[in-house]
């Protein structure tokens, strides 16, 4: 049988951190088997629902490249469809119509809290005769559970699952508005579209046993299921905001590759191995469901960063580009008014751990910065730097050919002249040059700044040294 897998995210928020785990272990399982993968959007909860979150998640499908095959599919469009099976598995004495008030429900429901009794429906109109059904008053479809047996699948994560049909009650699949519920949803979709391996978050345990009931009775092999464990935080509590980013998308804002957030996310609860770094053609290959952990990751940032920082580096510039571009957009940087940035890319990379941190590196080249680095300036901008660079700006002047030779060549009669040692030339130069203490080899460093611009930032220098004796 062809592998055919979902993602079926409730458009209720953001794609998060956990949803995007079980969508790429989803999507993996299909690309391994050469299956095809389903986008379901399950928004039948009308009321927390929104297109805002519609297009959040696809927006963070579509940045982290996970492609489907069909969809996406919009529960709210299969109304019909809901409405069609719901008929039949009443028709068949499997669903039947509850007339039970609110308010008997609330009443039960603390009796048997009060009692320390499971809270269930307790089958009050499960055999309603035919004359005692009025179909014209308010009420609720309940599936029909069965009372006796054990429902028992083998889960691809957990192993196998037993729980008994008495620890179940008569789920609603429709409510009183005729609009269909999760549980009976999930069913008639998975079905449908020949759902052969569903892979989901371990808070569905519950449900399984309830949805397989459901496709007993339409008379379908429900599919397999891997119930994944939740993400923890570093320190051991459910993976929340307090932790950082959760939010698939704030990690593209916040600098991170896809391909790093990709690699970071199998890893956590996936293994090959001692293997880290994996490419997308690698984890297509090597992905097995049955090798996914039991226990729960806990979810590390530094190591996130680590693997990042690693990406960027040996991601080649045509495709790193686009990545790198959105961020220079945010911030404002244009490149035409600078060195040519491969260049320079590979150069920094090896000091940033994000896009972001990368970008921030990268301005000096290419626009003016606002203020000297507070730290950098107060140690290297001194009175004692003023002649090293009133002379060093002279000599920049009459350079023609602004080449790192004769940068060099300028740095280095400075220092013989002034009889001083190198750090006391190239560290207030950089300082000035950059705005910041650290950069590259400082021949290259004003080579990708440029003669005019370096200069100009030499006297911004001075200025500010003068600014600090008057102060002093």
């Amino acid at each position: 049988m062809s592998v055919k897998t979902r993602f079926a995210p409730s458009p209720t928020g953001y794609l998060h951190v956990g949803g995007a785990r079980t969508a790429l272990y989803s999507w993996l399982h299909a690309r391994a088997n050469d299956g095809e993968f389903v986008l379901r959007i399950e928004d039948t909860d009308l009321e927390r629902s929104t297109p805002e979150a519609v297009q959040a998640i696809m927006d963070g499908m579509k940045w982290l490249a996970l492609e489907w095959d069909e969809g996406p599919i919009y529960q709210t469009h299969r109304f019909d469809r809901y409405k069609e099976v719901i008929q039949q598995l009443t028709g068949e004495q499997k669903a039947y119509p509850c007339f039970c008030s609110r308010e008997r429900l609330d009443e039960l429901r603390e009796n048997q809290m009060n009692n320390k009794e499971k809270p269930r429906y307790d089958g009050k109109c499960r055999d309603l005769t035919a004359e005692q059904i009025d179909l014209s008053k308010d009420h609720v479809v309940r599936f029909k559970n069965p009372k006796e047996g054990v429902v028992t699948f083998k889960d691809v994560v957990k192993g196998e699952i037993t729980i008994a049909n008495k620890e179940l009650d008569d789920l609603i699949i429709a409510r009183t508005d005729g609009s269909p519920t999760y549980n009976f949803t999930v069913v008639v979709d998975d079905m449908d579209m020949g759902i052969t391996q569903v892979i989901r978050g371990d808070d569905h345990i519950n449900n399984t046993p309830r949805q397989i009931n459901i496709f007993d009775a339409l008379g379908y092999a429900a599919p397999e299921f891997g119930h994944v464990p939740m993400i923890l935080g570093d320190d051991g509590k459910k993976l929340s905001k307090r932790h950082g980013a959760v939010s698939v998308m704030q990690y593209r804002d916040d600098g991170y590759l896809p391909e790093a957030v990709l690699n970071y996310l199998v890893r956590l609860g996936w293994s090959h191995g001692d293997q880290e770094v994996f490419s997308i053609a690698e984890m297509k290959s090597l992905f097995d469901i049955n090798n996914i952990n039991k226990a729960p990751s806990a979810f590390n940032t530094d190591k996130l960063k680590w693997l990042n920082q690693q990406y960027i580096k040996s991601t080649p510039i045509e495709k790193l580009m686009p990545h790198l571009q959105w961020h220079l957009d945010q911030q404002g940087v244009e490149l035409s008014d600078g060195p040519e940035i491969a260049d320079l890319v590979v150069e920094f990379s090896e000091r940033a751990q994000t896009l972001n941190e990368l970008v921030t590196v990268l301005k000096p080249y290419y626009q003016e910065f606002e203020a000297f680095d507070p730290k950098a300036a107060k140690k290297h901008l001194r009175p004692v730097a003023r002649p090293v660079l009133e002379l060093i700006k002279s000599k920049f002047a009459a350079v023609n050919d602004w080449q790192p030779e004769s940068i060099q060549a300028a740095v280095d009669q400075t220092a013989a002249e002034l009889d001083v040692g190198m750090g006391k030339v190239g560290m207030p130069l950089r300082v000035a040059a950059t705005g910041a203490g650290m950069s590259p080899a400082i021949d290259l460093t004003l080579l990708w700044v440029g003669k005019e611009r370096a200069i100009a930032r030499i006297e911004k220098a001075l200025d500010f040294i003068s600014l600090r004796e008057s102060q002093a």
